[in-house]
């Protein structure tokens, strides 16, 4: 509260030097949570465009897996499935947006196919599967990444966002409080004192 505080002239200037500190902190902490939040907006925009092409790619193989179980049956297609290699290892790197670590997803697109079934077994089809399948793979890299990322903004959003309420609402109004009740009681001082000092003036003058 305001009248917890001493009314002196140095708790004047501390109590004006910290809400001048307080205003720039607030303004810089509204400043973050703007380009956060364009940041979360733009990656989420691009997560519904990669969600999309998933879908589409999903699509595409699943139909092109209906002709290859049709053409070849599914016991064929099985066996072909369980001599697919297992997917190589990929890395991880973070960068810093805002202070905001955020994950990038480091791979190899590496659209050719390498079949390990005999062509007298398959056909264009599988081809075209395993292909489209690929392409899921990798967008799917990228949607973990876009999504993390987005998750990570968000949940620094809420802090800022925190942190930027408990100066505008909370220390910014003590502080201006603080000062206008200094303010004032000096003020009423040097009235005062100035009636004091008036009246013992005239005392020695008459």
């Amino acid at each position: 509260m305001a009248n917890n505080i001493t009314p002196t002239k140095a708790n004047l200037i501390k109590s004006k030097s910290s809400l001048i500190f307080s205003e720039k902190g607030f303004d810089l902490l509204d400043r973050k949570r703007t380009v956060l939040i364009q940041e979360m907006m733009t990656l989420i925009d691009s997560a519904k465009i990669i969600e999309k092409k998933i879908e589409e790619k999903f699509a595409q193989a699943y139909e092109a897996l209906k002709q290859t179980s049709i053409t070849m049956g599914v016991y064929n297609l099985e066996e072909i499935a369980l001599a697919v290699t297992k997917e190589e290892d990929y890395n991880i790197r973070f960068t810093s947006v805002m202070g905001v670590e955020i994950p990038e997803v480091l791979f190899q697109e590496n659209y050719k196919i390498n079949p390990q079934y005999g062509f007298y077994k398959s056909n264009p089809s599988l081809d075209i599967a395993i292909h489209k399948l690929n392409e899921v793979k990798f967008l799917s890299y990228q949607l973990a990444q876009v999504e993390t990322s987005a998750y990570k903004l968000s949940i620094e959003i809420r802090k800022t966002q925190k942190r930027a309420n408990a100066l505008n609402k909370i220390q910014i109004p003590k502080l201006e409080k603080n000062i206008k009740f200094i303010e004032e009681t000096l003020e009423e001082k040097e009235r005062e004192d100035f009636f004091r000092l008036k009246i013992v003036k005239k005392k020695q003058n008459s």
